[in-house]
């Protein structure tokens, strides 16, 4: 496998990196710059201690420094990488105030992705010009502003629970409902229930239907039919999948991705 880029060895406060993978399988790894990574091909699988995001194509997630982390992608995958050293950033001039203060998945917009696509060209290792720090502090400026998109799940820390959404993940399929996960788990329902709401903020069955939905965009972008993925992520009815994916992303699963 190729050793994973390490940002925290660049000498520069802001850097873009492009990045193509066949397939990406990253080990756990913790960086100390918060990071800004814009899928342009592929599908993109983010883990965190405390979630999990699936990024497709044209969508962006924000990472935090200092979290522990990992990527997975089954197929090829293309994407640009901002790097941002916070404090040595705000040392050297740019503004970084307005940069979010929690890992989320973002919707950029085309200007977004032309200033990455330029500051990736930047020579590497070399003093910032003027052109390109003010191109850099209108990037850091889009991401302040850039809107949300409910392509993430909290996962739960609870041991109880997490194992439960440990299951799940591992086979989304699975049409255990929570009495049985949870006596497995060796927790009532009624807990497993509450808990699931107080630490991922929804009920079990809609964090169950996000699993199932973040699932899916991962099989499709790697090219699974529209009924196999279906099936893949627990529907026994091709239709009832569909309308509830379009109510989600406001696609059809066929068209998503198109």
């Amino acid at each position: 496998m190729k050793e994973a880029f390490d940002p925290d060895v660049a000498e520069q406060a802001l850097l873009v990196v492009s990045e193509r993978h066949p397939a990406l399988d990253e080990p756990w790894r913790v960086d100390r710059r918060a990071r800004l990574i814009h899928v342009s091909d592929g599908v993109l699988t983010v883990r965190t201690e405390a979630g999990r995001w699936v990024v497709p194509p044209g969508r962006a997630l924000w990472i935090v420094a200092d979290t522990l982390h990992c990527l997975h992608a089954k197929r090829d995958v293309g994407f640009y990488s901002l790097h941002v050293a916070v404090d040595f950033a705000a040392g050297h001039g740019f503004d970084v105030e307005s940069l979010p203060a929690q890992t989320g998945a973002l919707i950029p917009d085309a200007l977004t992705l032309a200033l990455l696509s330029a500051a990736a060209d930047f020579p590497s290792g070399q003093p910032l010009d003027e052109p390109a720090r003010r191109l850099l502090q209108v990037l850091l400026d889009r991401i302040a502003i850039l809107p949300g998109a409910g392509l993430g799940l909290n996962w739960p820390r609870d041991p109880r629970i997490q194992r439960i959404a440990d299951s799940l993940g591992d086979n989304p399929a699975q049409t255990l409902v929570l009495d049985e996960l949870a006596a497995a788990a060796g927790v009532t329902a009624r807990t497993a229930a509450r808990l699931f709401t107080r630490e991922t903020g929804q009920t079990f069955g809609q964090w169950r239907q996000q699993l199932r939905l973040l699932a899916a965009l991962e099989h499709l972008g790697a090219g699974e039919s529209v009924s196999q993925v279906a099936v893949a992520v627990g529907y026994s009815d091709v239709s009832s999948f569909i309308a509830v994916f379009r109510e989600a992303f406001g696609e059809t699963p066929a068209r998503y991705f198109r």
